[in-house]
């Protein structure tokens, strides 16, 4: 991939999460540029364009005619993303859509059949590119655990976590019975992405466990109502193989039959206490070797912000030819699947088992 390719999208939403995209491309204007939005009505578009500093249009024909962008990011409610995709598949342009592709399984079903043969669509799945899971994920695939046997993950939330646990385990499109329940106890909430409430009243907040059985490979999932935001809950991760376990950064594995011995994941972070290169990540090591390279050194950027900004130069190579697919269509399915066999069995309270669909083909 090469880092001075400048890639350019459209974007068809202009919500909260499609401002992500906006403010990357505003951070990194070499890297990124937004060539318009589309937005439901002109007073909508206007503060946009006011905001944002791009174009902005009703329609997607409009956006396209304008200037052809590599690709199309849609950003609008899961209700509406199946159809926006079709429309652009239709029109032969590559998408990055926003997870999940579509809302329910029939929904799942319904767009690959319509557009899963077309090999335009890919989906904004950041978490394994995240800087500590992409470290993670280089130690699995380097074989340090021997091979992967379960994912723990107390993080973030249904296909998310589902992708994290998939990507660390290689499970792929494997059948899957899953067994989850739900839990209510009091917790104090101060914080949400509106800011802070001042009030440290506990709440009954519901806490999902699910157990996901891939057939000698599991996930354990274990997420709290607003755990991205709340500061009394922590985020885990562990994954367990065959010669050793990772738990967060430390890792335990054989050196030899007689040898146990511990490693750490070591984040090269700039400008904490008086080093004065600025505040950035530069890279992640493990036993000095460096295990993952920021992209974008220099941005100042947060982990999440790295990996959306990486998902999309990554869609921009693979729709320029010039790269591979950063999160396929199926990929993003298969997760959204599991993720309601999650949901299913909290309201039935029995076991749900997934079956191979036709995006696993």
């Amino acid at each position: 991939m090469d880092s001075a390719t400048q890639t350019r999208f459209g974007i068809v939403g202009s919500g909260w999460r499609g401002e992500f995209f906006l403010r990357l491309a505003r951070l990194l204007p070499e890297r990124l540029r937004v060539t318009g939005v589309v937005t439901r009505t002109e007073s909508r578009g206007a503060a946009v364009t006011a905001a944002w500093d791009v174009p902005t249009f009703r329609t997607t024909a409009e956006l396209l005619a304008h200037e052809r962008p590599d690709f199309v990011i849609v950003s609008v409610p899961w209700s509406a993303t199946p159809d926006v995709t079709r429309e652009l598949v239709v029109a032969r342009v590559p998408v990055l859509a926003e997870t999940p592709p579509a809302p329910d399984l029939t929904g799942l079903r319904a767009l690959w059949a319509d557009v899963g043969g077309s090999d335009l669509v890919q989906v904004a799945e950041q978490y394994l590119l995240m800087p500590g899971h992409a470290a993670r994920l280089a130690l699995v695939r380097a074989g340090v655990l021997g091979e992967p046997t379960s994912v723990q993950i107390s993080s973030t939330h249904l296909y998310h976590a589902v992708s994290l646990i998939r990507g660390l385990l290689g499970v792929g499109f494997d059948a899957a019975e899953v067994s989850a329940r739900a839990f209510v106890a009091p917790l104090a909430d101060p914080l949400s992405p509106s800011g802070w409430s001042g009030d440290d009243t506990p709440r009954q907040l519901s806490t999902t466990l699910a157990t996901i059985d891939f057939g000698g490979r599991m996930g354990l999932y274990d997420f709290t109502d607003n755990q991205w935001w709340n500061p009394l809950r922590g985020r885990r991760l562990v994954v367990r193989g065959s010669l050793g376990e990772l738990v967060d950064d430390r890792v335990v594995r054989l050196l030899d039959p007689t040898t146990p011995v511990e490693s750490s994941l070591v984040r090269r972070q700039t400008g904490l206490d008086l080093n004065l290169e600025g505040l950035d990540l530069k890279h992640i090591s493990f036993d000095g070797d460096v295990v993952y390279r920021n992209p974008f050194v220099g941005s100042g950027m947060s982990d999440d912000d790295i990996a959306v900004a990486d998902i999309v130069v990554r869609a921009g190579a693979w729709a320029r030819e010039e790269g591979p697919a950063p999160y396929p269509l199926a990929e993003a399915c298969q997760d959204h699947l599991i993720s309601l066999a999650i949901g299913e069995s909290v309201r039935t309270g029995q076991a749900v088992t997934t079956t191979a669909e036709t995006w696993a083909r």
